[in-house]
């Protein structure tokens, strides 16, 4: 069974944002922090992982990232901090 994972990054608490989807979580966020990639999220310091959710339908996770993104910023924070009010990466929560 395939996992994807629709998540948010931020540069800090209240920060800038960045919503994506993938298969593989871990390397993902892994090349974020890394800047391994010349993209939005190296260019803004966004490599905080804050949130994320799994779907198993790739179709369903690409529809979930585009509805997150055209949320209004306070409904992105709210959906933040119903799991995680403190902005805690939780990169290390997922490569354990």
């Amino acid at each position: 069974m395939n996992t994807f994972y629709i998540y948010i990054l931020a540069s800090s608490k209240n920060g800038t944002l960045y919503i994506g989807v993938t298969r593989n979580l871990t390397k993902r966020v892994w090349e974020h922090k890394s800047k391994t990639l010349d993209s939005f999220s190296k260019k803004y310091g966004v490599a905080n992982l804050v949130y994320y959710e799994q779907s198993i339908d790739i179709n369903s996770a690409i529809q979930r990232e585009k509805q997150i993104k055209h949320w209004k910023r306070s409904w992105k924070i709210e959906l933040i901090e119903k799991t995680n009010p403190h902005w805690t990466d939780l990169y290390n929560d997922i490569i354990k």
